[in-house]
Parts: structure tokens; sequence; C-alpha cells
């Protein structure tokens, strides 16, 4: 199972915000190389960075420290927050992006999104699939739409996407645990697709029982920066 740090951003700073809240921000490195290097000292191939910013201002905001981090490090990055159009996606690309993830884009501009699959490749694009329940949750968790999940799902792992990221945002910034039920649905739905679980763990167990039901991976957020998981403990896994 991949082991994939997350680092949020806002105003260049690495901050986490509990269920997606940006009245409930907390600065914890102002620095996101200094931080993106300690992960890959630690033997950790891969990278979640979002773009807080622009996901509330729905255009690519921090495409720099995108772009810092990924001439400074060999990790492997997916970015997301605020991409909407081609130009967004171009930016992203250039400045270092390996993947990128779309959520709210794949439910209120669909064709784009799909034509996206088409032409970037299943393999580069991810699909953010973040849930209130059984339905899809967009504009920065801030409602919820009328799509349910599985058909979601169903409807763009069939156009040749493979990864999806799952957020459950009850539990993300809650420390509480991940969703090991939902996430066994889903895999037993689809089990080829990459899943990579997100929201919740808060502690090293949750790691193991997430690979223990098939995860491809698992982001780590909060639970790290408040010391709830070592370094030491992610560089285990990885």
């Amino acid at each position: 199972m991949e082991i994939i740090p997350a680092i949020d951003l806002i105003d260049g700073q690495c901050v986490r915000l509990t269920q997606g809240d940006y009245a409930q921000k907390k600065v914890y490195e102002s620095d996101p190389l200094k931080m993106a290097k300690s992960f890959e000292a630690a033997g950790i191939q891969r990278l979640h960075l979002v773009d807080l910013d622009g996901a509330k201002a729905r255009k690519i905001t921090n495409d720099a420290v995108l772009k810092r981090v990924a001439e400074n490090t060999a990790l492997h990055i997916d970015f997301g927050g605020g991409l909407r159009t081609d130009e967004d996606l171009k930016i992203a690309f250039e400045s270092g992006a390996k993947q990128i993830t779309g959520g709210s884009i794949a439910v209120k501009d669909p064709e784009t999104f799909k034509r996206w699959i088409q032409d970037f490749g299943g393999d580069k694009i991810i699909l953010g699939a973040d849930v209130h329940g059984e339905n899809i949750a967009v504009s920065g968790w801030a409602e919820s739409s009328d799509r349910k999940l599985l058909p979601f799902l169903e409807e763009y792992l069939g156009l040749g996407l493979q990864y999806v990221i799952c957020t459950d945002v009850s539990k993300d910034g809650l420390l509480q645990g991940p969703n090991v039920a939902l996430y066994q649905k889903i895999l037993a739905a689809f089990p080829e697709v990459k899943l990579i679980a997100s929201g919740g763990v808060a502690e090293f167990d949750d790691l193991k029982r997430l690979e223990d039901i098939g995860v491809y991976g698992t982001i780590v957020g909060k639970a790290f920066y408040e010391g709830r998981i070592s370094l030491e403990q992610l560089a285990s896994f990885a």
C-alpha cells in the first residue's frame, strides 16, 4: 500500500482544515518544500498536494509552490484544488504534477472531465469522490450533490479511469478512524480500481486495517501533523 502524505496549501503554507472548514484552519509549516523533503528523506515516494486557495478561487493558485516542490524533490505529485479549465491543467502539468485530481468538475462539468480522461489518459487523471453519506460532495464540501457514489464511480471507471481518491467528509480531520466499510463496498463493486482512502486516519493501526482490505494507497494528513503517527512509522510502510 502506498503512503501518500497530504500537504494542503493556503497562502503558500502547509495547513489542515477540519471537514473542509476554512474557519477551522491550523498552520503546521510555513515552508511546504521543507515538509516535502522530509517525506522524501523517509523513503516516501508520493505526495498529495492540494491548492485550497485554488479551490476557493476556482482556478489554480499555488502553482509556484507546486513547481518549487517538483523541481527540488523526486516525489510523484498529484495536485488538486480549483482545477476547472484546460489552462489550469496545462499549468499544473507544466509545473511538475504527475497526476491531477478533479472532484467538483466531475459533477458540475462532466463533459470536460471526460475529455481530460481521453486527452491525458486514465492514469493521469484522478477522480476525487468526496462523500456525505452516499452522496457526492462538491464545492469544497460545502454542498452535497444528488449523485450517488457507486453509479458516479461506474460512469468514469468505464472510460478507463484508474485512480479514485475517496474521502468520507464526516471523518476528515476528526481523528476518529477511517470509514473502512465504505472502502470495502467500493472495492467489492470495482475490484480493479486503484482506490486511495482519505479521511479519518488517526493512528498507525488504521493504516494496517486499510492495507488489509486492499486499498491502493492511503492519504495521511492530520494524524501525522498532530504527532499521532510518526514519520518513522510512515517510513516503515514506505
